[in-house]
Parts: C-alpha cells; structure tokens; sequence
C-alpha cells in the first residue's frame, strides 16, 4: 500500500473514532462486520437506530465425512474419561499422624560384647558372674551406669547362658538411651529363653525410644502376660493410644487404596464395554448403510435353494427381538453349510445359487468357536443377546445378519 492510500485510511480510522456513526451507513457494513469479528465493541451510534451488535464472526467448516465427525465426538465423550484416569494415577498422599510420647535418635556406636553360647560354663563360672551382676547393681544405684555396663559384660562373659544378665543390661542400655544396644541384648535373652518378661519389657521400651509404637505394644503386652509390673502398665498408657491411631492410619489408607483399585476397575470395565458397544453400533451402521444401497436377495443364496434370501421376499424385515432372532438362525445354518463346504455358500450347491461368495468377515467368524457358542445362545433365546452385546467378536456379527435381514426385500 503506498503513502497515499495509508494516509487516506489513517484519515477515516480518525474520523471514525470522532464520530462513530459513520460505521452506520450501509456500504461500510463490511468493515463493521469485521471489526466485530475481531471482538470489538462498538458504540450504540455505529449502528441504525434498531440494530443491534451482532458477532459476525465467521465459522470455517470442513467437508468431513459422517465416519470421521462421529470418531471426533467419540473421541470429545473419552476426554472425561482420560481425565479421571489421570486423576486416579495421582498418588495417595497419607497425611501425618499426631503422636504423643518422646523418642531418641537411634544409637549407631558398635555393637558390644556378647557371650560364646558354646562354652561350658562352670560353677566357678556361675559364681563369679553373679558376683559381677552385684557390683553392677551397685553401680547403679550410684547412677554409675558405664561402669555398671563393664560389670555386666564380664558376668554376661563368664556365663553367656544366662538370659536375665542380658535382660539385665538391656535395662541398663536404656537408661543411657541407647535403644538399640537395648534390643541386641533383649533379642539375646529372648533366644536363650523365650519366656522372659524382663526381655519382653525391655524390647518394648526400647522400641518405644524409637518411635515404634505398634511393636512396642505388642512387646510390652506379653511381658505383661509373663510378669506384671507397674512400670509395663505406665509404658502401655503411653505407647497404646500411639500404636491404636497408628493401626487406624494403616487401615484407613488401605481402604482407600483398596476403592481407589476398585474404581480403576470399573472404570477399566466400562470403558471396554463402552468401546465394544461403539465397535456394535458402527459396525451395524455400516451394514445399514451398505444393506440401503443393495437390493436384491442375499447374494448366493444357501445350498439347496433359497436364493436372493427367505421366500415370499419377508417385506419389512423383522423389527427388534424377532430380528434377532432370524438373524441369529441364519447366521447358525449359514455356519454349518460353512463347515460341510469348507468354501463360501452358493456356486451349485442347489438351484439358484449366484455363485457368489459369502461375506469374507461373515466366514472368518463362523469358524470361531466363541461366535459360534454365543450365536447358539442367543438362536435358543433372542433375550440373551443383551449379555453378549459388549463382546467385540459377537456383537458386529449378529449387527451384520441383522441388516441382511432387517432390509426391505
């Protein structure tokens, strides 16, 4: 555009914005119409009195055929679908549990000293081992609590064999808040005799120290059972209320783990039912389609006669169930000619046969055993079509024989 021109239009856009009733008169209608195109807003005075705004934006549509528009909307009716999908893939996010109760931070020192299970241990032994458990009860009453550990070592040393020294010194090991060294010698005297209380009561409040609430419960309970004591019950008031919430938590995030499955599911059912319903409705659309521009019998015939399809031309075709069902029978008698034939149907079978071959997707089908049990099904009662409409390999056949059928003749 040269200079001219540009200042010409300069000149009417100005006059334009002075006074917008120019755009009222009818030759400029175009350039009106554009302008709201774009989404302008006009004055009341661009416009005749009685004329209101119009959006005259201009929709652009594109030859597509019936096929193509029903995948796109298909494909709109999916996109609600996808999203839930998406949704449910999102992790569960378990919220925090509030708990009562101090813990310590897990002790990592080396583990200590243990006894040879496989020494014989002596009287001497035995005497000399109690001796050093009594020093070391001694030293901690003095709150001397290292010294009351190299006590118990040298007795635990001298007779490896005895649980309650190291129940013992598990004890002492939890007084320094050292749970784990705690558990080590716990286990210890768990191993050397099941039924320890005081094995019991000090892994379970060492597990406790650790904030494991669940199995401290659990630890604390059997000592309890072997041998009460005060001290196991105020522990227990302490650890339960933490080890109840913490199974409640467990509980509720596997129930909802557990619907949040199912839902998947279901989900994953209907979608396949819905894709094998849309696969039936297209292909029996097709059919209709393709039976609307035939006319004529159905082509070959059956062997023995009956070509160009029933006598007496059935006019109409059969309307719901009964449709079906003559679909159905056909479709059973057409297989078993298949089977004896091993060919299409028609040729010279029997007067009339156009020698023409039978649907190739028809045949294909017929010698599946599936299609074959379910449209046996279906010819003893037409009602359980309904069941096997959501099969892919069924539902297309029976869709296919009903439009041969169901045809003006």
């Amino acid at each position: 555009m040269d200079a001219a021109n540009l200042n010409q239009l300069k000149q009417f856009i100005d006059d334009c914005k002075s006074n917008p009733s120019i755009l009222s008169d009818p030759s400029l209608s175009f350039f009106r119409d554009y302008l709201e195109s774009l989404g302008c807003k006009l004055p009341p005075s661009a416009y005749k009195p009685g004329e209101s705004p119009r959006n005259k934006s201009k929709s652009y549509v594109v030859d597509e055929s019936d096929e193509d528009m029903e995948d796109m909307e298909d494909m709109e009716e999916e996109r609600p679908q996808e999203t839930a999908d998406e949704e449910e893939e999102s992790e569960i996010i378990e919220s925090d549990i509030e708990l009562e109760g101090e813990t310590v931070e897990p002790d990592n020192d080396p583990p200590q000293k243990m006894g040879d299970a496989s020494v014989e241990v002596t009287e001497e032994n035995r005497d000399a081992s109690q001796e050093a458990k009594a020093q070391a009860m001694e030293a901690i009453s003095e709150g001397k609590l290292e010294e009351a550990i190299e006590h118990l070592t040298h007795a635990i040393l001298l007779n490896p064999t005895s649980a309650i020294m190291y129940a013992t010194r598990a004890s002492v090991y939890i007084k320094m808040k050292k749970p784990n060294a705690a558990i080590r010698d716990a286990n210890a005297a768990l191993e050397i005799n099941p039924d320890s209380a005081k094995g019991y009561k000090s892994l379970g409040m060492a597990r406790a120290m650790l904030g494991q609430w669940g199995e401290a419960a659990k630890d604390l309970h059997l000592a309890s059972k072997l041998d009460y004591d005060e001290e196991i019950g105020a522990i227990l008031k302490k650890v339960e209320p933490n080890a109840h919430k913490i199974e409640e938590h467990r509980k509720r995030y596997e129930r909802l783990r557990k619907e949040r499955e199912d839902k998947k599911t279901e989900c994953e059912r209907q979608r396949r039912r819905a894709e094998a319903q849309a696969a039936y409705e297209k292909a029996k659309k097709q059919e209709q389609s393709s039976s609307s521009r035939r006319t004529g019998g159905m082509p070959g015939g059956f062997p023995g006669g009956m070509p160009g399809g029933f006598p007496g031309g059935m006019p109409g075709g059969f309307p719901g169930v009964l449709t079906v069902a003559v679909a159905v029978a056909v479709a059973v008698a057409v297989a078993v000619a298949v089977g004896r034939s091993g060919s299409g149907i028609g040729g010279g079978g029997g007067g009339g046969g156009s020698g023409k071959t039978l649907d190739p997707e028809l045949m294909a089908a017929f010698k599946d055993p599936e299609v074959m049990a379910a449209l046996q099904d279906v010819m003893k009662n037409p009602a359980n079509f309904a069941k096997h409409q959501a099969n892919p390999k069924v539902a297309p056949i029976i869709a296919k024989m009903m439009g041969k059928f169901s045809r003006p003749q």
